[in-house]
């Protein structure tokens, strides 16, 4: 979906004629470092398009959001990913984004980011199995999808209570449906539901992003709850709103909150078994 979008706005916002020209920027961060694409020039704007050619940039673009739309749609349709083609991926959206400026610089991008970094290390090295020949995942890397569901939820929970009153007072839910960026069907009915309703919305709210990522240090049982309860609550806010794919890509990092045991029962038998034969590997 990412790439996909890139695609369609990539022109018109950074593209040769669009409203902040990338080819601009980086000759801009060129001409800082003087003049030399050097260590310095990668590290402020790490980018593939530095290597490639900017005398004609939208097609530039166009083949990146490509790369990166064919690579996606390849793991999404045959369910199989290695650590090359997820590296790639991170390494053609952060080549997007590091040129995007003021267009990129949303919560989503970053952490579609951080969670595609992660999931690199979810893959085998160069098989392209649905299920790895080898263990299971590091829980290293388990624990670390764990702990940014519970920095994206706790943080979203604190800059709520410090960045306005109305969330103290409990009242924000009473304009958020119609300020919203893109409001679904369903948000006419929600705004002109009782101000009780409005309250109780809010509470949930500060019991889902400021209590509930504390489950995942209380054992396995709540940690079950917390990915149910965050996954439970992106699906409300999908229904009733539109934050493209931010609430989608939060309940990524929730998967982690679950074992095997937990996920047994939504498994085929033979997939059941094989997951118990790896276990019995690892």
């Amino acid at each position: 979906v990412a790439f996909l979008v890139a695609f369609h706005q990539n022109k018109q916002l950074i593209g040769e004629k669009g409203l902040l020209p990338c080819k601009l920027y980086l000759q801009e961060v060129k001409k800082y470092f003087k003049g030399k694409v050097g260590l310095d020039a990668l590290s402020y704007a790490p980018t593939l398009i530095w290597f490639l050619d900017w005398s004609a940039m939208d097609s530039t673009l166009d083949c990146l959001a490509l790369a990166g739309l064919a690579v996606a749609a390849f793991v999404l349709l045959t369910g199989c990913a290695n650590m090359v083609l997820m590296s790639l991926l991170w390494l053609l959206y952060l080549s997007l984004v590091n040129v995007g400026q003021i267009w990129w610089v949303l919560r989503w991008e970053s952490q579609l980011l951080e969670t595609g970094f992660l999931g690199i290390f979810l893959c085998p090295l160069w098989s392209l199995s649905r299920l790895p020949q080898g263990s299971p995942p590091s829980r290293i890397v388990i624990w670390s999808f764990r702990w940014l569901i519970f920095r994206i939820m706790l943080g979203a929970g604190l800059i709520k209570i410090r960045g306005d009153r109305c969330w103290r007072e409990l009242t924000c839910m009473d304009y958020h449906y119609e300020t919203q960026p893109v409001p679904s069907p369903i948000s006419y009915f929600m705004h002109r539901s009782p101000w009780w309703f409005h309250r109780l919305e809010t509470l949930v709210n500060h019991f889902i992003e400021l209590l509930v990522p504390f489950f995942l240090l209380l054992g396995r049982r709540m940690a079950i709850l917390h990915g149910l309860l965050q996954i439970l609550f992106q699906v409300l806010l999908i229904i009733s709103g539109n934050l493209s794919f931010l609430n989608w890509l939060t309940m990524v990092p929730s998967l982690a909150c679950f074992d095997d045991a937990s996920l047994g029962p939504l498994l085929g038998r033979r997939l059941r078994e094989r997951a118990a034969r790896l276990q019995l590997q690892g």
